[in-house]
């Protein structure tokens, strides 16, 4: 009927004219490759079904931009669309998912009329709004299962052609949610990491002839992590002088800079089983390119339970196994996890947990020979 015809001719101008856009990044160097992959992923033209595509990695990969740039440009397809920011540390400080609820809610329908009571309240009315719309959902950072439970509980609660993005440090969360695909973020390689950091410390897509060098030291410290290579390269920018540049390394190598370190230590404080923390601690420390069997008989002779333990670690993008059956991890995940053992006692290494530095382990067995 008329009245119908005009409430659908509304809706779609109304879809058409929201470009409301998320800001992405200054400077996006390689999303765009890593946006198309994901993408294709989603399989946004040839399936009505409702898919769950997982995005996965350590902290500071550039997940959140990632997810933020595939909404900017697929958004216009769907009927309602919300993006989710920054879900767990939402629920460490307000710890209120009914209020998550009704914003995915009013972003969909572009209202704020609806009230919910309670989260179980809340399911009900999602799934029975957003079965009848075909809905692009953002939820980023989530670290536990009950919070897709109560934000998209199952693929009934969405309208055909629906896509739910999920991006996450945990790959055990993705599998118990069973979502369709995941996207494993892509390292950065040598150049793009090499730009990344020239546009923060020179605004400039390469670094100034004299700091070519200590340039590709920063670069090879940060480990290709987007993160470090933003915070370090905008720190730097205020160095002009070659030996502040020098100074700032020297020191980087001893105490980790503190916003790097913050987002990394978020995966170690989110380790439930304190002996999962002290197998991470002792890979960090001692283990690193070994194999992971011998590493797992030491750690078992502790207690530790290493076989379990060791893949918590890998799932929640703490430590890899490489194909030789050896133990890595990344470095600024090392000196994260070196750094709180020295947190322990900063001036007095004999009261550490653990020692790694020859040099300290000598000074102490000479005290006592």
């Amino acid at each position: 009927n008329e009245s119908a015809d005009i409430k659908n001719i509304v809706e779609r101008v109304t879809r058409l004219l929201d470009r409301t856009e998320l800001f992405v990044a200054d400077h996006p160097v390689g999303v765009e490759s890593r946006v198309q992959a994901a993408s294709k992923l989603l399989n946004i033209e040839k399936s009505e079904d409702v898919l769950l595509l997982g995005i996965w990695g350590m902290g500071g990969t550039g997940k959140t931009t990632i997810a933020k740039a595939i909404y900017n440009q697929i958004g216009s397809q769907f009927e309602g669309r919300s993006f989710l920011l920054n879900i767990r540390e939402f629920w460490e400080k307000d710890n209120n998912l009914v209020s998550l609820q009704l914003q995915v809610l009013c972003d969909v329908y572009k209202t704020t009329t609806f009230k919910i009571r309670d989260i179980d309240s809340g399911k009900s009315i999602l799934k029975e709004r957003l079965a009848q719309r075909k809905v692009l959902l953002v939820l980023d950072d989530v670290n536990e299962l009950y919070q897709l439970m109560a934000l998209c509980g199952s693929r009934e609660w969405f309208g055909p052609g629906s896509r739910i993005i999920i991006t996450t440090r945990d790959i055990h969360l993705l599998r118990s949610c069973r979502v369709d695909q995941v996207y494993a973020i892509q390292e950065m390689d040598e150049s793009e990491s090499l730009e990344l950091f020239s546009w923060h410390a020179f605004k400039q897509p390469s670094p100034k002839e004299d700091f070519a060098t200590h340039s590709t030291d920063v670069v090879s410290y940060c480990g290709r992590l987007p993160l470090a290579l933003e915070v370090l390269g905008s720190y730097l920018c205020g160095c002009k002088q070659l030996t502040e540049w020098q100074k700032v390394l020297e020191k980087l190598k001893c105490i980790p800079h503190d916003q790097v370190q913050k987002k990394l230590k978020v995966s170690f404080d989110g380790l439930k089983d304190v002996t999962e923390k002290q197998i991470f601690l002792d890979i960090a420390c001692f283990f690193i390119g070994m194999d992971q069997n011998d590493a797992i008989l030491i750690l078992n002779g502790c207690g530790f339970f290493a076989d379990t333990g060791i893949k918590v670690l890998v799932e929640r993008s703490l430590v890899t196994v490489d194909n030789r059956n050896k133990l890595r991890m990344h470095d600024l995940l090392r000196d994260m996890g070196r750094h709180i053992i020295y947190e322990e006692s900063p001036f007095d290494p004999e009261k550490r947990s653990r020692l790694w530095r020859r040099d300290e382990v000598f000074d102490i067995l000479s005290k006592y020979k």
